[in-house]
């Protein structure tokens, strides 16, 4: 017998090539999934709700995983925490109903990108978890850029790659607010899906717009697009992060802690 947890991860992404295994290069499923074999004596993958590329963070990755059945929330909650490497923590531990997946049950995710305009975002405590960008950014021309992504759109021309079944997501949220003590601003942004890279191609494309390297009406004129052939660079890793993931409360056997947020209930 066995049992579904989701655990809430948090890590540094600086040192690792994305979530996801790869052939070669450190990953954070691989360092998870070690720890789980040395728990369980056995093989456990470990599916995340998101697949954060090379050097993006998280505050809120929800990871999914079967234990065998002695196993409680908090006895895993203490174990994955004292054998995880110190990029990786794990901020709660949850019990899900039997068949629940971190990707496939998420009705939303949100993610946050952090950009330093003042010159101080060039310090090493600083511009390995933003982008430093250094230079004013014009706050009304981002906010009518996002104004133009939210609802359902398709997003090819903010797709890294352009083999996917589709490429429409719902956009419930997507906002730009300035950071404290004038670090910057930052970008806010939930949808019901993303495609690869999709949030960096967005961030690079406003931040044209409000470095006015580009006219506000190139954002429209971009959904309407079948390629990224003049999609703007993609912004930076460092300064994206996963937030959190939204999953309906009824997968669930006991009611979710909200501190830490991987965990919101519908």
């Amino acid at each position: 017998m066995s049992r579904t947890f989701l655990a809430t991860l948090q890590y540094n992404g600086t040192g690792f090539v994305g979530w996801q295994r790869q052939p070669a290069g450190r990953s954070v499923q691989a360092e998870v999934e070690r720890v789980l074999e040395r728990l369980f004596a056995r093989r456990t993958i470990a599916h995340a709700a998101g697949r954060t590329d090379a050097g993006v963070h998280a505050i809120g990755q929800g990871v999914s995983f079967t234990a065998p059945a002695n196993w409680t929330d908090s006895a895993l909650h203490r174990a994955l925490n004292a054998l995880l490497p110190r990029d990786c923590w794990v901020a709660a531990v949850h019990p899900a109903q039997s068949g629940f997946h971190a990707r496939k049950s998420a009705l939303s995710r949100r993610y946050r990108y952090d950009i330093g305009l003042d010159g101080a975002s060039g310090s090493p405590f600083r511009s390995p978890f933003e982008w430093a960008l250094g230079r004013p950014l014009e706050l009304e021309l981002l906010q009518a850029a996002a104004q133009v992504i939210r609802g359902e759109h398709d997003f090819r021309a903010f797709a890294a790659k352009v083999d996917k079944p589709h490429y429409r997501c719902g956009i419930m949220q997507a906002d730009w607010e300035r950071r404290p003590e004038g670090r910057g601003v930052s970008f806010q942004v939930e949808a019901d899906r993303f495609l690869q890279r999709m949030v960096r191609m967005l961030v690079g494309t406003m931040t044209d717009i409000g470095l006015g390297r580009r006219p506000l009406s190139d954002m429209a004129a971009l959904l309407e697009r079948q390629d990224n052939g003049t999609t703007s660079a993609p912004a930076p890793p460092q300064g994206l992060y996963f937030v959190s993931v939204v999953y309906p409360p009824e997968l669930f056997t006991e009611p979710a802690e909200e501190p830490h947020a991987a965990v919101q209930p519908a």
